[in-house]
């Protein structure tokens, strides 16, 4: 995956959550109940819980908000299941979603008639597993503040294997085992990422036709609008003449 591809797609992720904030804000919510039910309220000892508490102010969610999703979970009697599904988008374009659902019956239905309306088509789990690599990815403001050089050192010294400047902001890759080594050095200096989470990032990427990659981007942005829906992931190289029609 090319540094542009890497870039423009954090670019089109952040315009398309920034059109629909109460919707971001409402799975982020359901993350934060559902650490919070597995693991306890308790910030700092709920390692889950505390990630997905960091991406919500992140993403500037307000406190109370935090708050009363952390407090739900003493409240709330739905039990929440993680849900994976595989499939193809147009262009063999290669689509993974993950969800939390309290009716799995439901999400199926939905993830599969979403799939099928947007010319794609739902696969076996498991089988595009070997296309994409979970990785820590951590997205870092460059305020100017910050001593580059020695910041990458640390960072590297923490198990980071990407370190990219490029608008104001730092991106950051590490393997999935270092995820927490690099998170807790972040912290230890005193910085505070816009957001840190484990993708499911692609080995290679498909470049295809404006328009074809028109048609995987609105399946995406479907099944990014489903309640039960989480995060997708996809393999489509998000191209500069891509980026100048979005």
């Amino acid at each position: 995956m090319s540094g542009h591809n890497k870039w423009s797609s954090i670019k089109h992720k952040k315009g398309a959550a920034d059109a629909k904030r109460s919707k971001m804000f409402s799975k982020i919510s359901k993350e934060i109940t559902v650490a919070a039910k597995l693991g306890g309220t308790d910030v700092e000892a709920n390692a889950r819980l505390r990630l997905a508490v960091q991406n919500a102010k992140g993403q500037n969610m307000p406190k109370d908000v935090i708050q009363r999703a952390i407090h739900k979970a003493d409240k709330d009697a739905s039990n929440f299941e993680e849900h994976t599904f595989e499939g193809y988008a147009t262009g063999g374009i290669a689509i993974f979603v993950e969800c939390l659902t309290d009716n799995n019956n439901r999400t199926v239905g939905s993830v599969r008639s979403i799939f099928s309306k947007y010319g794609g088509h739902l696969g076996t789990n498991g089988s595009l597993s070997f296309l994409f690599e979970r990785k820590g990815v951590f997205v870092v403001p460059n305020n100017g503040n910050l001593d580059l050089d020695e910041f990458e050192l640390e960072m590297i010294d923490a198990g980071a294997e990407e370190f990219e400047e490029n608008e104001n902001m730092i991106l950051i890759t590490s393997a999935m085992e270092d995820f927490g080594s690099v998170s807790k050095k972040m912290e230890e200096l005193g910085i505070e990422p816009e957001s840190q989470e484990l993708q499911r990032i692609p080995h290679d990427t498909v470049q295809l036709s404006v328009e074809d990659s028109k048609k995987v981007l609105r399946l995406v942005e479907r099944l990014e609008d489903d309640d039960d829906v989480q995060k997708v992931y996809h393999n489509l190289e998000i191209s500069e003449d891509l980026e100048k029609e979005l």
